[in-house]
């Protein structure tokens, strides 16, 4: 055997060698993203396109989000299987509300949500960011504010709208605009010309898990195998989109979102690399994609002191860790 035949065979054996046999028919698949096709999403289309789902017996159909789409609805509703969770607050929400829906995985080990400011105006702390106008999405101001309020003295007065444009905070100076640390500094390097202060929420003591594989309790309880399956190939997708080639799973965020470009895509899974948004802590230890129950508690205790949920809230019940914390995909992270 010529050296070029045995190194093409060493690359491709964990492609060949794999849990679905070909001649098997896929299993469909129909996974909600929650907004826009994006960087953040990279790894689920890179399962697709890489034929790392396929692999796993599954024919996945990725249906992007966006401001007219609730994927956490559709999926209650029955209309997909899984759906992706932006924070553990949907998860309290469908307890309280005693919606069957479960997190069975979580590819971002912090949450990227971010307070961003205008430098040397006076807002270059963040105890100095409560004081300022807050640009801040009906979500959020449900959600994350109701624990800064808490926290550290936010103030519901000083909300104005955000409406994902950043041109009201480009144009007063003693704002603060809330974002991800993938995507909406970019925009105000692009728009406005300089760099502005960021503040990661999760440098404060906001712990949430974000970016959330979800999924129906009848599903787990009727086809935990399915459900693992997607896990681990989900979690395998978003190994090679860090560390391997990933123009095509680009390439297909595009053709869903015409609107994205290579330099925002570039910025983005920089910023997740830098950062370790998804390979970082727990993650190092058992894999990308796990949870913790003391992680879990940590987040409740905060928001049961914050009271947004009651300390009586079983919030057990919204997460599973049977499906995570198998170190799958391990392999394909490159040596230090």
């Amino acid at each position: 055997m010529r050296f070029s035949q045995f190194f093409l065979i060493l690359y491709l054996a964990p492609f060949i060698f794999t849990p679905a046999s070909s001649a098997e028919a896929l299993d469909k698949i129909r996974f909600a993203t929650n907004w826009r096709a994006q960087a953040e999403h990279g790894g689920f289309y890179q399962a697709v396109v890489d034929g790392t789902y396929a692999r796993y017996g599954l024919d996945v159909t990725i249906l992007q989000g966006g401001p007219q789409q609730n994927a956490e609805l559709l999926l209650a509703a029955g209309r997909v299987d899984f759906a992706l969770g932006a924070n553990l607050f949907q998860m309290l929400e469908a307890v309280r509300q005693k919606t069957p829906i479960v997190k069975v995985a979580s590819i971002f080990q912090i949450d990227p949500v971010v307070f961003l400011s205008h430098p040397q105006v006076g807002l270059d702390k963040f105890e100095d960011l409560p004081k300022a106008t807050a640009f801040i999405a009906s979500d959020f101001m449900v959600s994350a504010w109701r624990w800064l309020k808490q926290a550290y003295g936010f103030r519901d007065e000083k909300i104005k709208p955000y409406g994902f444009n950043p041109a009201p905070f480009l144009a007063d100076k003693q704002s603060i605009q809330q974002g991800f640390l993938t995507s909406e500094p970019f925009a105000i390097e692009q728009m406005g010309g300089f760099k502005p202060n960021i503040f990661l929420l999760a440098d404060y003591g906001y712990d949430s898990y974000s970016t959330t594989i979800d999924t129906r309790a009848d599903l787990i309880t009727r086809n935990p195998d399915l459900v693992q399956r997607f896990v681990d190939a989900s979690i395998i997708g978003w190994y090679h989109y860090l560390y391997g080639q990933n123009d095509a799973a680009n390439l297909a965020i595009k053709k869903d979102n015409p609107e994205i470009t290579d330099a925002q895509l570039t910025y983005s899974i920089d910023k997740m690399r830098e950062h370790g948004i998804v390979d970082s802590g727990d993650a190092k230890i058992a894999g990308i994609g796990v949870m913790t129950d003391k992680r879990m508690k940590s987040f409740f205790d905060k928001m049961a002191q914050a009271g947004i949920v009651t300390n009586s809230l079983a919030y057990q019940q919204g997460y599973t860790l049977k499906f995570i914390g198998k170190k799958v995909g391990m392999e394909f992270k490159p040596a230090p």
